[in-house]
């Protein structure tokens, strides 16, 4: 059982466990963004979106451009990073070669 099952589903856990690090990540900025995440003395990006929200036309692009781009640098590593994994551990692609 651990030779042959445990092999053919560590891949697909790990290429699910980082999509699933990558939508907490963004579930909880949305949260703090709107206002019903974590309490307001915790800094978040998405609490940081939002409390610059209002100086984008104001000609402070860069207090949202910031915390904007850690979120989309995090979420797009931890995505990339799985798919690295799964293709590095899947023992399919190591018989084709």
């Amino acid at each position: 059982m651990f030779g042959s099952i445990l092999p053919n589903i560590f891949a697909p856990l790990i290429v699910i466990a980082s999509f699933n690090v990558a939508s907490v990540i963004l579930a909880e900025a949305a949260l703090s963004f709107l206002g019903l995440g974590v309490p307001p003395q915790i800094p978040t990006w998405g609490a940081m979106l939002a409390e610059s929200r209002d100086h984008i036309f104001a000609k402070r692009w860069w207090l949202p451009f910031f915390p904007g781009m850690a979120i989309l640098i995090t979420v797009l590593a931890f995505n990339i990073v799985g798919d690295w994994l799964r293709d590095y551990l899947d023992p399919r692609l190591k018989e084709i070669e």
